[in-house]
């Protein structure tokens, strides 16, 4: 029905509009700049400001021809299943092919302030099946489960939309689930590479308990970028985004847990007072000086990312594929930015290892 789309660096992803943004206008030059490197895909986080998920991934739709886009990530619980399997064939269509959903699960706090159930394994579970069968043109009837009760559900028979489903997370026992259900999996930035191997290992358990093809469900790594960056920018970009991940409460104990940190580390971080002094996300209200402080309380070793020049930056992509990964996400820099990177990549890249890949993340 659609082509196969494959770039030069079907591999690699990047993050549109990264860390936090009031122009998401820029997505539309990033997304371009992109695919004109040969990027496999783009993914959009979401936040309720400003990046509303589908506008930006239909506006990027719009001015692309080849490059994938995805979303890195939209909740499961936050519209009905008919809106999200709409949004889905929508995308998928517009883009003649190139969509994928991806789904987190978020923390427990967010659910209980916006008065929404947490999604748990079993309504996840469900929740894929009736995507599937929507995409399909199937009608859903009479569905009575944890995730609800639904007397009927179709988008009409004559949709028929092969959509990739992602897992966005990095919790272990998460992990191992979406290695059962999913077709792919994201994982988070400023994640070490021990913690990158146990996280494909996880998936590959799943895998072995679905009886799927081992290495079926591609592993993809997000990796913080920051080249020849100057100390404003490494502040903004690293320290600043690390931070408010660890500030959020249980977002920041999961992230420490899969990592192996020390625990009482992350308590005196958040006590300190440098932390306390920001009246909001670090990433969103921080001043420069603000950043200079915390950098002092954050442990240099909560930082894994390529930073440095380009063939320093380089070297750690590859790196993340030799612990596991099956492609990489590039976060906090542009394609603008991290092109110098590319370049340095192409040089050292495996060419054989990435023979048959196509854009398509899953």
């Amino acid at each position: 029905m659609y082509p196969q789309y494959c770039s030069k660096f079907p591999e690699l992803g990047f993050y549109g509009l990264p860390g936090h943004s009031r122009a998401p206008r820029d997505v539309l030059a990033q997304v371009r700049d992109g695919e004109a490197l040969g990027i496999g895909n783009v993914m959009i986080s979401e936040r309720a400001d400003y990046k509303e998920i589908a506008a930006i991934c239909g506006a990027c739709a719009a001015v692309s021809e080849s490059i994938y886009i995805g979303t890195s990530a939209t909740n499961l619980n936050t519209r009905h299943p008919i809106v999200t399997a709409s949004i889905c064939s929508t995308l998928n269509r517009l883009s003649e092919g190139r969509f994928a959903l991806g789904l987190a699960k978020g923390v427990g706090i967010r659910w209980k302030l916006l008065n929404l159930d947490y999604p748990s394994y079993e309504k996840e579970r469900e929740f894929l099946d009736i995507m599937r069968a929507l995409l399909r043109g199937e009608p859903v009837s009479g569905f009575a489960g944890a995730l609800g009760s639904y007397p009927h559900l179709q988008l009409a028979d004559y949709v028929n939309e092969d959509v990739p489903l992602l897992y966005v997370g990095f919790g272990l026992k998460s992990l191992v689930n979406a290695g059962r259900i999913y077709d792919g999996v994201h994982l988070h930035t400023f994640i070490g590479q021990d913690a990158l191997a146990r996280a494909v290992d996880a998936v590959r358990q799943g895998e072995r308990e679905a009886q799927r093809e081992a290495g079926k469900v591609k592993v993809w790594s997000v990796l913080a970028t920051v080249c020849d960056a100057s100390e404003e920018a490494y502040l903004k970009r690293i320290v600043a985004r690390c931070a408010t991940y660890l500030q959020i409460p249980s977002y920041g104990e999961a992230l420490v847990k899969v990592n192996g940190w020390d625990e009482a580390e992350l308590v005196r971080f958040r006590q300190s007072k440098a932390v306390q002094a920001v009246g909001g996300l670090i990433d969103s209200v921080a001043t420069t000086s603000q950043l200079e402080a915390i950098e002092k309380e954050l442990p240099d070793s909560w930082r894994p990312a390529a930073v440095g020049d380009a063939k320093t930056c380089a070297q750690r992509w590859l790196e993340e594929f030799e612990a596991g990964a099956d492609g990489i996400i590039i976060h906090a820099s542009t394609p603008e930015e991290f092109a110098p990177v590319l370049r340095e990549y192409e040089k050292i890249r495996p060419a054989s290892r990435f023979a048959e890949r196509v854009n398509r993340p899953a």
